[in-house]
């Protein structure tokens, strides 16, 4: 299926109303469906996998906003330092440390979001509260990253009460990181839950992004 232009203009209007930004989800697509959407005017896309975003992203403009959204390896931060633009799914102080040496090594700062373990389920990433404390003490000393806010996966559930309650366990805790006195690199602006088949849910909890693909780009072969 080609890129639904019909159904990102609805998505958009839908996200304008409650201020909630677009991440579109094009991991496992070709450039050209890229290019399609931002032609549209989307300008931030999420890709999963280091590879692939190394190799679309000299190939498109330059003006895209490139967000990692999938579980990044500290070994591979090196290759997507130099022009990532938001990295979702910090889940450990090692993996923030890591990206901070690298992107001293590029003379930038690079912003990150916190992956917070909601869900009840063994194949998804994540801090619980006192790991996530910890990293808020500890990131003071990692001048080269600057933490916007948290990310969070709900279970992946027919049961839209869980999903609900999930999406509002993450929101809770956002809401008392803001209220804590924070390093100055810690300025949690952004709440990163919903995708396709759960953003309305995650937007009724307060979700300020929302990462969308299949509704986009059709499902993934």
């Amino acid at each position: 299926m080609a890129v639904n232009i019909e159904a990102y203009n609805n998505i958009i209007d839908e996200l304008k109303s409650t201020n909630v930004q677009l991440v579109a989800v094009s991991k496992t697509k070709p450039v050209e469906d890229i290019r399609a959407l931002y032609d549209a005017g989307q300008r931030d896309f999420g890709e999963n996998y280091v590879q692939e975003i190394t190799e679309k992203q000299p190939t498109l403009p330059a003006d895209i906003n490139w967000h990692f959204i999938g579980h990044l390896q500290s070994n591979k931060v090196k290759y997507i330092a130099p022009f990532v633009y938001l990295i979702h799914g910090v889940d450990s102080l090692k993996l923030l440390q890591e990206i901070n040496k690298q992107a001293a090594k590029n003379n930038r700062i690079i912003d990150c979001l916190l992956q917070i373990y909601i869900a009840q389920e063994e194949s998804k990433f994540g801090l619980d509260e006192n790991e996530l404390n910890e990293i808020i003490t500890n990131l003071s000393s990692l001048s080269n990253v600057r933490v916007t806010g948290l990310m969070g996966m709900a279970s992946f559930s027919d049961d839209l009460s869980k999903v609900k309650n999930e999406f509002h366990n993450l929101k809770t805790i956002f809401d008392k990181l803001k209220l804590q006195e924070l390093p100055a690199n810690c300025q949690p602006t952004i709440l990163s839950m919903g995708m396709s088949g759960d953003y309305t849910i995650a937007i009724e909890e307060g979700s300020t992004l929302a990462r969308i693909g299949s509704l986009l780009f059709g499902a993934r072969g």
